[in-house]
């Protein structure tokens, strides 16, 4: 990792020279601390898995906090938290801040819950100060971004993306229903079709989260700017082959579907060079064999492909050449192969809007902007079909996530802060200026 070296100016906080506003960074570290307790493991990690006990008890938790801040806290009927200040104009587009506070199994304190406690600050610190007329903001936490019932379930509902057969179908690995485990919450998974937001409710969707690759931390950069959120498909591809004994079967007679696996497998890097952008990227992150024993060759090999890329036009013919090698591979070793498509995200660009704001802000403390691209799925992936969309990254050291091992320093979490209430007040001071214009 490069030694930092940028000089960073006195944080000039609020959204215009002189302004008082601030954020409480004594306070945002000690909210935050108080989530990574719930649901701490005796290694460190963090599991709060969503719709089990201790995602809601964080959920609750969070309630509680925002209405002993004065403000406005409920559960909507997808599971997210959603908060606002009383006086918050009715009518007027919210700047809608947030992320997420499920955890993978086993995952890191950073991921998700520390964008929602910065929303929160931000939030407080405007209603604190009287101006949430002038800066209608809202703090949110979706519910399932990780993915227990498929991912980014909250945020779905909220940008009107969830449809009745998702809620019936949905189930986690261990054959749990959605319906089931929101039920045992005590909530309705039904209502969760009653929370979509209109487009011109939303003014803009602002996240912070960490950048969960080395790219920040190997660069010495203190801060990302998105630019894009990189589109993927999943499949669950098997091929069948036939079972023999592994000391009778001649190697030129064997129908053997790990050797398909296998040879598939190799194949990848040459299929994302010819057919993908440098931002392309596979990953064949499951495997399980049949009969599974040392002396049998395997009749099924079963395996998950995960494919992502920024642009739309790239991820279809990665998926075409992806289907050609498999398809050739099967036909050369005698093996039958089939795949299910278990999801299937498009690409999203961040609002020039949202970029430009968001720079102004990092400008503004002495720093140069470091765009980058998103390989992984977030929230303001979904919210972008309802309104613009930015993200801002931290450094995540050593690129580490998804585990007791996830960290971002603290100096980072504190300037991720200052320029997303900067980019924050900006927006939604324009938002309350063009609603003023509107009814004028």
């Amino acid at each position: 990792m490069q030694q930092r070296t940028e000089n960073r100016a006195e944080p000039a906080s609020g959204a215009s020279a002189g302004s008082a506003l601030k954020i409480d960074q004594e306070r945002l570290r000690n909210t935050f601390d108080a989530l990574a307790a719930i649901g701490r493991e005796d290694d460190g990690s963090i599991h709060r898995p969503a719709f089990t006990d201790k995602d809601m008890e964080a959920r609750r938790w969070l309630v509680e906090e925002a209405k002993g801040r004065g403000l406005e806290a409920k559960i909507d009927g997808a599971g997210n938290v959603v908060i606002r200040s009383p006086h918050t104009p009715p009518d007027t587009p919210v700047v809608m801040v947030g992320s997420h506070t499920d955890s993978v199994p086993h995952g890191g304190a950073f991921d998700g819950a520390m964008g929602v406690m910065i929303a929160l600050e931000i939030l407080t610190a405007v209603h604190e100060a009287g101006l949430a007329d002038k800066h209608p903001i809202e703090a949110v936490s979706f519910s399932d971004e990780e993915g227990r019932f498929g991912g980014m379930l909250g945020s779905r509902a909220v940008a009107g993306l969830l449809t009745p057969a998702d809620i019936a179908q949905s189930t986690d690995l261990e054959g749990v229903r959605l319906k089931e485990a929101m039920k045992a919450q005590g909530l309705d998974a039904e209502q969760a079709l009653r929370v979509a937001r209109r487009r011109d409710s939303v003014r803009a969707y602002l996240e912070v989260h960490p950048e969960q690759g080395p790219v920040l931390d190997t660069e010495g950069a203190p801060i990302g700017v998105v630019t894009e959120i990189a589109g993927l498909f999943k499949w669950a591809v098997t091929l069948k082959g036939r079972a023999d004994h592994a000391g009778s079967a001649p190697m030129h007679l064997r129908a053997d579907a790990f050797g398909g696996l296998a040879e598939f497998a190799g194949e990848i890097p040459r299929l994302l060079e010819e057919h993908g952008t440098e931002a392309a990227v596979a990953t064949i992150g499951r495997a399980s064999l049949r009969p599974g024993a040392a002396n049998s060759v395997p009749a099924v090999a079963e395996f998950s492909l995960d494919v992502r890329d920024a642009d739309s036009g790239t991820l279809k013919e990665l998926g075409a050449a992806m289907r050609r090698a498999l398809s050739a591979i099967a036909r050369r070793r005698g093996l039958m192969f089939e795949f299910d498509i278990i999801e299937e995200i498009e690409p999203r660009p961040c609002s020039e809007e949202m970029i430009e704001a968001i720079e102004r802000a990092v400008k503004k403390r002495g720093i140069e902007p470091r765009r980058m691209p998103s390989g992984a799925a977030h929230d303001a992936q979904m919210i972008a079909s309802i309104a613009p969309i930015g993200m801002i990254f931290t450094p995540s050291v050593g690129g580490r996530s998804h585990s007791a091992a996830e960290w971002t320093q603290w100096e980072d979490v504190e300037l991720a802060a200052d320029v997303a209430f900067d980019a924050a007040l900006e927006l939604s001071a324009d938002s309350t200026k063009q609603n003023t214009e509107q009814q004028a």
